[in-house]
């Protein structure tokens, strides 16, 4: 039996692992809040955009009336042997299994594709690493500093660095999530499938829409089958035990676990592409989709980096939280045994003491 005095380091160690561990979570509510506030500030213009295009295309032609040919390549379907994965991780640990969980998929979604070649692109340190270690990088790799600055896509001319390899890597961009490097990033992806480099980009990401509603998905991005509607290639619902959980730690945060209801806006927002209005446009149909359909890819973009965010702060609340009820109940299983070290302690002293004046009698 460990001494008292290596029991109550241990306690003390626990109490302020504790410490710490409450704390973060503390932080991770506060911080899951605020992400929650910024994806639901960013609807009212994704919204907007989405019933725009969903106008144009009721009041307008999207395929040429002679060719039959899409005017606008984005989209255009064709057979897939080039495909874009775009992975959204975290850049920091601690979070549960919320890393493991995305990284799971995407090593399913690599091998439900055999037989096409497939360019993978990092958004998150985790992620980053974890493809590091199984996939080489490209001759040309992607930075955030190369995507703000307008560097040129990686060309369809150079040699591969295998079947699958890593195009870009975007570590540090999620810390405050920035719509120009977002914007510059969907240019980017817009630009190399309308050159034809590739033929299909898909994102994955923690699609997030409460504590307790969340769940992680593939979206088929590009090409562009139905405005305003998620095209889910693959989807892992949470499990229960995650939601119990989930909910206990919003309990004792203080966090909503019901998503906010925004059905009369949504309402609202949605009349502007089923009003009966003639509108007249300026611009012919080639030229709105060519200014309008790379903005909404962008937007489709950086509502998956919003929701991610918000889903890595609720699996980080969630890790925090059964930690520092792991360390309580350490913490009351470490008290117990010092009592009992100290009572046998005792006990074994005044056996001492009283065989000692029994000898002497």
């Amino acid at each position: 039996m460990p001494n008292i005095l290596d029991i109550r380091r241990r306690i003390r160690s626990v109490v302020n692992t504790r410490q710490i561990t409450k704390a973060m979570k503390t932080v991770s509510a506060a911080k899951l809040r605020r992400a929650q506030e910024a994806a639901l500030a960013a609807r009212p213009y994704s919204q907007m955009l989405t019933n725009v295009l969903k106008s144009l295309i009721k009041r307008a032609n999207i395929y040429d009336p002679v060719t039959g040919e899409p005017l606008h390549p984005l989209l255009a379907e064709r057979p897939e042997k080039n495909i874009l994965l775009i992975v959204i991780t975290g850049d920091k640990g601690l979070a549960g299994a919320f890393n493991t969980n995305i990284l799971k998929v995407v090593s399913k979604f690599i091998a439900s594709k055999p037989e096409q070649d497939i360019d993978v692109e990092c958004i998150g340190r985790k992620g980053r690493d974890f493809m590091r270690r199984r996939f080489p990088a490209a001759p040309t790799r992607r930075t955030p500093e190369d995507i703000q600055a307008g560097a040129a896509p990686v060309q369809s001319e150079a040699p591969r660095a295998g079947r699958v390899q890593i195009t870009g890597e975007y570590v540090g961009v999620l810390g405050k999530v920035d719509y120009n490097f977002v914007a510059a990033l969907g240019q980017d992806v817009v630009q190399r499938f309308a050159d034809e480099t590739i033929d299909g980009v898909y994102i994955l990401y923690n699609e997030f829409k409460s504590v307790i509603a969340q769940r992680l998905v593939v979206d088929h991005l590009l090409p562009i089958k139905e405005i305003g509607e998620v095209n889910i290639s693959l989807a892992e619902e949470a499990t229960e035990e995650e939601r119990k959980r989930a909910v206990e730690a919003a309990k004792t945060a203080g966090v909503g676990i019901r998503p906010v209801d925004t059905r009369a806006v949504d309402e609202a927002a949605a009349k502007f592409a089923t009003a009966e209005v003639d509108y007249i446009y300026e611009q012919p149909p080639v030229q709105l989709f060519s200014e309008l359909l790379p903005k909404y890819i962008s937007v489709e973009i950086f509502h998956a980096l919003m929701e991610s965010v918000a889903a890595e702060h609720a699996a980080r609340m969630t890790a925090m939280d059964s930690a520092t009820n792991n360390a309580s109940d350490m913490i009351d299983s470490l008290t117990l045994a010092m009592n009992r070290a100290r009572q046998a302690k005792i006990t074994k002293e005044i056996i001492e003491i009283v065989s000692g004046a029994a000898a002497q009698g």
